[in-house]
């Protein structure tokens, strides 16, 4: 196909599908005149990965590049490959420090899990931020709400990365789109928990005190 219709394809300008020939991050079409070019289904497959990467994710062209880099050349470490491409995805953690114990409340946190933190890992740095944030807010982690968690999440890891596709690149693509999209989902249906076992809580203390009452009279 042409790049016009592989733009419409992918439901995107012309001028935004050339952007990103441009920028490297589009391979180049087959040549097939001195001004013209034909492309297929790999590049209208990598615009829509630019495109959720970009436009749904919000990287920056730089982050985007990164990322497509380790699609195209994931290496043979995967995990390595997994924590490189999910440290680009917002937040950013902090870069890791030099202090003897950088992240105290995190590696606390993470070893009544049973885990071994990896200060290289920007997840690292963001749960310092977040527990320090919570004691700053009054509202400290404490080892129920914690262990909570932590089994929740295990569950969560545990079945993400059993659906892992085992190509390497499509691995990159799945634990970075998953990671970007689904969180949103896991934050959208706690908060939906909390409404649903709230008005169960309070249509049960209802009935118990019609009940109260009655007996009462």
């Amino acid at each position: 196909m042409r790049i016009s219709a592989l733009a419409a394809a992918a439901d995107l300008p012309v001028a935004t599908v050339k952007y990103y020939l441009r920028e490297g991050l589009l391979p180049p079409g087959a040549a097939s005149s001195a001004t013209q070019a034909t492309y297929d289904d790999r590049h209208l497959q990598r615009l829509r990965l630019i495109r959720a990467l970009i436009g749904t994710v919000g990287l920056s062209v730089d982050h985007t590049r990164q990322i497509l880099k380790l699609v195209d050349e994931p290496g043979d470490d995967l995990y390595r490959t997994l924590g490189s491409a999910i440290d680009v995805l917002p937040p950013q953690g902090a870069a890791p420090r030099d202090d003897a114990d950088p992240y105290p409340r995190a590696r606390a946190a993470l070893a009544a899990l049973g885990r071994t933190p990896d200060p290289a890992f920007s997840a690292t740095a963001q749960l310092e931020a977040a527990l320090a944030a919570a004691e700053a807010g009054g509202l400290p982690i404490d080892d129920d709400r914690l262990r909570v968690y932590g089994e929740m999440t295990a569950r969560l890891a545990a079945f993400d990365l059993d659906h892992l596709p085992a190509d390497h690149g499509a691995a990159v693509e799945y634990a970075v789109l998953g990671t970007a999209l689904h969180e949103p989902v896991l934050l959208a249906l706690r908060r939906l928990a909390h409404q649903q076992v709230a008005l169960e809580l309070r249509s049960g203390l209802g009935r118990n005190l019609s009940t109260h009452r009655r007996t009462e009279s």
